[in-house]
């Protein structure tokens, strides 16, 4: 099995220019990105709230989530965070999708991820 790092800017959505550049092992599996705690720290992004999390052997905690603004390869996106462990660094599957991109399961590789947007029309009367 081949793992997937790739190397992600994180900023604080407030104060931009407070960023650091991170490796991050690609987890398709995992909903939200994990960093560790003192590292949100050092950016100064904060928890805005706290969430329960299921690990593979079901066990279950809670940890504080923020948000960050996401940059890779020119594209800046914002998804959640959540306070991690130190040395954890997990980039989950919103971030990837908010970046526009997915993890091609066969090759390991990331790829663009198709956008598709529904056209609604509405009838009024």
């Amino acid at each position: 099995m081949v793992i997937t790092f790739i190397k992600v800017k994180v900023a604080n959505m407030a104060s931009p220019k407070r960023s650091r550049q991170y490796e991050f092992l690609v987890d398709s599996g995992a909903v939200y990105t994990v960093i560790p705690e003192n590292e949100l720290k050092k950016l100064g992004i904060k928890p805005t709230s706290e969430e329960e999390f299921t690990l593979a052997n079901g066990e279950t905690f809670k940890k504080s989530v923020g948000n960050a603004l996401f940059e890779f390869e020119g594209k800046v996106r914002a998804a959640p965070v959540v306070f991690g462990e130190r040395g954890i660094y997990l980039l989950g599957a919103t971030t990837l999708e908010a970046l526009g991109l997915i993890l091609d399961p066969i090759r390991r590789q990331l790829k663009p991820l198709p956008m598709v947007l529904m056209r609604c029309i509405h009838k009024i009367g």
